[in-house]
């Protein structure tokens, strides 16, 4: 299935697997990007050294060429270094959560990598476009992790009518159906993050996968408790209990956490100290949920890769309420084009009946 997108990326397929922190390594990448989708490896909660080593991982995994992204966070300190990684790497995609600077993304461009922002609001997207984006990704409210309060349905043609160029669509997708009506509103691929989670080549611990499999719909719950954000989770006592605390309580946990972090990605402490300030720039937020917001990878590593749910948060889009299985990336991503093409056929039946001259 040809589209914009996949011409431009050149994947056989319009689908992404998007860049989830802890969840989007070598493994899960390269499953994605063998099966003809394009895979997105999360960086930021690599050290420089090991996304170059990720990066060279997929490499290994996959047929020489085979097209993969990497996601950077365009507000951290050393995104500049971590973009000329992409470059001297040879990477295809560079995705990012927060829209980059036009100084950014030009020094991408010119280096031939497709770049591709995230956004969640019609305008950011034309912003993005002005400064010379390839592409963008429209996610819904429905999406996990950090989404907004517009449903997919509606911000998905908005962005579609106001730019020219590819639009990905992402929040509420997990199968051919949801490609299929993505396509008629006029994008031209869509991102799925919880549904390429819940796959046999995801490396989220098997108990932390039986959690996702027997959410429904009501238990995927927003909450701003954690860094002061919307953020899109399953509800678990410990989101329940953040939402609880006071205060004091929260900044204990937040330092405690930023202490966590700081260990494990090298930053310094002054590092971490203008990553908060960016972050709180523009928002109402406590300097502890500052702080958490900067330390959001520690509540996700205790679930995604210490399997201590009790501990940790899930981000999950609304769809794990609908996902019963464990397939693997290629049993997906065969599975959800070949939905695709049954709803397609039922639509062109249906047209066909409506062309029939009538009886008599």
């Amino acid at each position: 299935m040809e589209t914009a997108f996949t011409k431009l990326v050149g994947v056989e397929h319009p689908l992404v697997q998007t860049g989830m922190g802890w969840v989007a390594g070598p493994r899960l990448v390269s499953g994605a990007a063998n099966a003809g989708a394009l895979g997105i490896l999360a960086s930021a909660t690599m050290t420089l050294d090991q996304l170059r080593s990720a990066v060279r991982e997929v490499k290994s995994r996959t047929p020489d060429g085979t097209p993969f992204g990497v996601n950077l966070r365009a507000d951290a300190g050393d995104a500049a270094e971590r973009a000329q990684l992409i470059i001297d790497e040879g990477v295809r995609v560079a995705s990012f959560a927060l829209a980059p600077s036009e100084e950014l993304i030009g020094r991408l461009k010119d280096a031939g990598v497709v770049v591709i922002p995230s956004i969640g609001a019609r305008r950011h997207a034309e912003k993005v476009a002005a400064w010379g984006a390839d592409a963008v990704i429209v996610q819904g409210g429905e999406g996990g992790g950090h989404t907004g309060d517009v449903a997919t349905t509606v911000l998905l043609p908005q962005v579609v009518d106001a730019v020219d160029i590819p639009v990905i669509a992402a929040g509420g997708f997990s199968d051919g159906r949801g490609l299929v009506a993505a396509l008629s509103y006029g994008a031209a691929a869509i991102a799925m993050g919880t549904r390429f989670l819940l796959t046999s080549d995801s490396t989220v611990p098997d108990a932390v996968k039986a959690e996702y499999l027997k959410a429904t719909v009501k238990d995927v719950t927003v909450t701003t408790a954690v860094d002061g954000l919307p953020h899109r989770m399953l509800r678990t006592e410990l989101v329940e209990s953040l939402e609880r605390a006071g205060r004091a309580r929260a900044l204990v946990r937040a330092v405690r956490h930023a202490a966590g972090f700081r260990k494990l990605s090298g930053l310094s402490w002054p590092q971490m100290v203008r990553d908060g300030l960016a972050m709180k720039h523009g928002k109402d937020l406590s300097w502890s949920q500052v702080l958490l917001a900067a330390n959001t990878p520690m509540l996700l590593k205790a679930s995604m890769v210490e399997g201590r749910t009790d501990l940790g948060v899930m981000a999950s889009g609304q769809v794990a309420g609908v996902i019963d299985d464990l397939p693997s990336c290629a049993e997906l991503v065969s599975r959800v084009m070949a939905e695709a093409r049954q709803a397609l056929e039922s639509l062109e039946a249906l047209h066909s009946l409506r062309t029939l001259p009538p009886p008599g």
